[in-house]
């Protein structure tokens, strides 16, 4: 549906139109309405349009079109449309796309064609919107290279081939008397050739000599590619842009990703795009944020429930959340040093399971946000199960007892995890080896962070010694990663905390993903399948879809 279209194009498609009202969130012509609903102030006319996508069945190929959704005619069984997916429907083509403010673009791979001269590419674009003598264009550049000058023929090598076919064709066929009976020129093309061979050149900034676009790197041809397409918008004047693009952070630097999405919903009426950034999706509001997902076939998407957390909280956690959004998913862990002790846990299981069963983290797709403090972790139960996560909660015995409301929120989460100690620090100390502490406190007094306050291992030092002082610094550098660097120290499985590892175990059990072999369909089972992973597109092989 589109809103607040151009002026000439609101009265010429006006029979195409229907009142809608923002305060309603629908259409005022609906039936039950009364004749002035269609009068308040907030109603403007909408343009309803619905894209039809199917099989036909007559052509053996798949067919899309957009058409107007208003108004729908009657046919009769005998009418040549009757019955079909769009039967009723008028069809809204190409030209009156492009004055209701969308920008038609071919699908073109990122590449050579995207940034060619060829019909339907972001240059030919560029030139068909700014319309200033293209079709001229062409043949004066055809011309000029066949009128070089000097002639490409004067190069003494060629004029004595020229000299030989002239004297001895003439022995069998009437040429020419005049000098230019035979010659080289620089090409017989056509302006096809041309839209095929010319190519954009670029000089770097601390190169001596230009070089064709698709010798570049490839953040910087999809930074050119960008930069073409804000042009193409900026042609379109002050008319309502509907800007969408896939995946627009492709191999950029996060600063260049941060610039984009800032560029996009500062100067664009629309900007639809999906991403995989955090650093793209931070810098939209989370009640402009969809997470899309597809379950069992099933394509649905899920808004960010921005209403149950205070706006503060959401911006402070702004780029956790980004993060979280992408991940199928989510442990909320109590601080800074839960979340990066589970984080370094993950990676050290991965590295000493002798079996290589473990899946870590990042594997299996599970996020894990810092709530802050204890107190907060409930209210993030809610959040991210309306986001549809598997959600996991981390956390310490509580220093007073919850809340009932409270309470209520943690039984959202899909396992709500409570350790047995009263800190992180008393978890380390009691289920850690004491070697484990020695070469942990041995690395971290030449640490900068180290709280030199606390002393220093001398040598000779009890195990209970050596855990008390460790204690005293993983508590005085609480939320600086130092629990993490003791997890590090780690050099067998046995070595690493049993909570920690039970919680990691659950997290990996429950978020298994699909196996590629169904070993038991192979075991006899004539009804087992297996299950073919998603193809992952290639990174570099990426679609500019439609500008719409």
């Amino acid at each position: 549906m589109l809103l607040h279209l151009p002026e000439e194009m609101e009265k010429k498609l006006f029979s195409k139109t229907r009142p809608w009202s923002d305060s309603k969130g629908g259409f005022v012509d609906e039936d039950g309405a009364e004749p002035g609903d269609a009068d308040g102030e907030d109603v403007v006319r909408a343009l309803p349009l619905t894209f039809i996508g199917y099989y036909d069945r007559k052509e053996d190929d798949f067919v899309g079109t957009t058409y107007f959704a208003h108004p729908v005619e009657e046919l009769g069984e005998d009418e040549e449309h009757y019955g079909k997916p769009f039967a009723g429907l008028s069809f809204f083509p190409r030209e009156w796309k492009i004055q209701c403010g969308f920008i038609y673009l071919r699908t073109l791979r990122t590449g050579r064609r995207a940034l060619s001269l060829e019909r339907g590419s972001l240059l030919d674009t560029i030139l068909r919107l700014g319309d200033t003598g293209k079709e001229s264009m062409w043949e004066s550049t055809l011309k000029q290279l066949r009128a070089l000058d000097p002639p490409i023929g004067d190069i003494p090598q060629l004029e004595g081939i020229q000299t030989q076919i002239k004297d001895r064709m003439a022995r069998f066929v009437g040429l020419s008397a005049d000098k230019d009976a035979t010659g080289f020129y620089a090409s017989d093309l056509t302006r096809e050739n041309l839209r095929e061979v010319v190519q954009l050149f670029l000089k770097s900034q601390d190169s001596n000599h230009a070089v064709p676009f698709n010798r570049l790197g490839t953040g910087a041809v999809n930074a050119l590619v960008f930069a073409l397409l804000t042009h193409i918008a900026d042609l379109r004047g002050n008319r309502a842009i509907i800007f969408a693009m896939e995946e627009p952070e492709i191999a950029l630097p996060p600063h260049a990703q941060r610039r984009i999405a800032k560029y996009l919903l500062k100067n664009m009426g629309q900007a639809i795009i999906t991403s995989h950034s955090p650093y793209v999706i931070e810098e939209f509001d989370m009640a402009n944020l969809r997470a899309v997902s597809r379950t069992a076939g099933v394509l649905s998407s899920d808004s960010i429930p921005a209403g149950a957390i205070k706006h503060s909280a959401l911006r402070t956690n702004r780029r956790q959340l980004a993060e979280a959004v992408l991940a199928r998913g989510v442990i909320v862990a109590e601080g800074d040093t839960e979340a990066k002790m589970l984080l370094a846990a993950s990676y050290m299981y991965e590295h000493l399971d002798p079996s290589g069963e473990y899946v870590p983290l990042d594997l299996i797709g599970v996020s894990v946000f810092d709530a802050g403090t204890q107190s907060d972790v409930p209210k993030w139960g809610p959040f991210f199960g309306a986001l549809k996560k598997t959600t996991f909660a981390f956390h310490d015995q509580p220093k007073k007892a919850w809340t009932a409301d409270q309470t209520a929120k943690l039984d959202t989460y899909h396992n709500n995890f409570e350790s047995a100690y009263k800190g992180t620090e008393d978890l380390l100390a009691a289920e850690v080896p004491p070697a484990v502490h020695r070469r942990f406190l041995d690395q971290a007094k030449d640490h900068p962070d180290y709280p030199t306050d606390k002393g220093y291992l001398k040598g000779g030092e009890s195990d209970d010694d050596v855990i008390a002082l460790s204690k005293q610094v993983l508590k005085a550098k609480k939320g600086s990663g130092f629990a993490a660097m003791l997890i590090e120290q780690c050099t067998a499985l046995d070595e690493m905390p049993v909570t920690v590892k039970s919680f990691l175990e659950k997290v990996a059990a429950d978020m298994a993903l699909p196996k590629l072999d169904d070993t038991e369909g192979e075991a006899g089972d004539d009804e087992g399948h297996g299950e073919d992973g998603p193809d992952e597109p290639d990174p570099l092989d990426i679609d500019i879809e439609d500008i719409l």
